[in-house]
């Protein structure tokens, strides 16, 4: 009797005709992610008695400089690929986007926005911190209809059938989309406890998201290179974990005495 699983078959397309205009899927499912993270943001700072328009303002700063930092990160390791083409480095629909560094120019770019608008609470990041996961969750299905970021060949029934590989290999956009939704669950729980001090639910998702990131590191097969078996992604992983760790600690050390992080107490308590 067949089995009711078979493998995921690959795209017939990355791009559909309307008129004139081609649209992308992999762009779609970027910006689908990005709307749905701000949709989410709004509403979550809102509750705490943030102004959601600061939270529009905040997350159009830090997802355009988040599209230049994944740009940019993953050119500076793929050189080889624009040497014959340089002008393609603008061309980010065909794919080429490396999450850290959106990550880290994204993150880095709302730090500064809200500082500079005299409004970075505990709220905020807070509020912001399933979002990201959210968004990425969402975009990695661009990875599918490009065709790109998969793991290693698989006997598995659900395993993705690429275009240029003899044999069905690991989904791990479809992994990592998968883990994403989870520890959007896992943060919003967290929260619910009101165990954690305001503030740190941020450091609880670098931790999260840096274990994913490095468990599914060790079966994807889109870097050549290697240090000790493991890739460049891997070892940022790891670090992004250390980071999480170190900073979960420091903040809740430093925030002994202050009130949990309860959405419903925190409408306009903030440091």
């Amino acid at each position: 009797m067949p089995s009711v699983l078979a493998t995921i078959p690959s795209p017939p397309s990355n791009a559909v005709e309307i008129g004139p205009l081609t649209l992308h899927f992999y762009g779609l499912a970027i910006a689908t992610g990005a709307l749905l993270a701000v949709w989410l943001l709004r509403r979550r700072y809102a509750a705490t008695g943030g102004d959601p328009d600061l939270a529009d303002r905040t997350a159009v700063w830090a997802v355009m400089a988040g599209l230049v930092g994944a740009r940019l990160a993953f050119v500076s390791t793929n050189l080889d690929r624009f040497a014959d083409r340089p002008w393609a480095v603008l061309f980010v629909w065909e794919g080429g986007l490396a999450f850290f560094g959106g990550l880290l120019f994204g993150a880095l770019t709302a730090l500064w926005y809200l500082r500079r608008q005299g409004a970075l609470t505990p709220s905020f990041l807070d509020a912001g911190a399933p979002c990201v996961p959210l968004a990425h969750a969402v975009g990695r299905w661009g990875n599918y209809f490009n065709q790109e970021l998969y793991g290693t060949p698989t006997g598995l029934p659900w395993g993705l059938e690429i275009d240029r590989e003899p044999q069905p290999v690991h989904p791990t956009f479809l992994y990592e989309s998968l883990s994403n939704l989870l520890l959007v669950g896992v943060l919003l729980s967290l929260e619910r406890t009101g165990r954690l001090a305001r503030g740190s639910l941020i450091f609880v998702y670098l931790i999260g998201y840096g274990t994913i990131r490095f468990l599914l590191e060790l079966i994807r097969t889109d870097t050549e290179f290697r240090l000790f078996g493991l890739s460049r992604n891997g070892y940022v992983a790891l670090l992004v974990v250390l980071i999480g760790l170190s900073g979960l600690v420091w903040w809740n050390r430093r925030s002994t005495g202050m009130e949990p992080a309860d959405p419903a107490k925190a409408a306009t308590v903030e440091e």
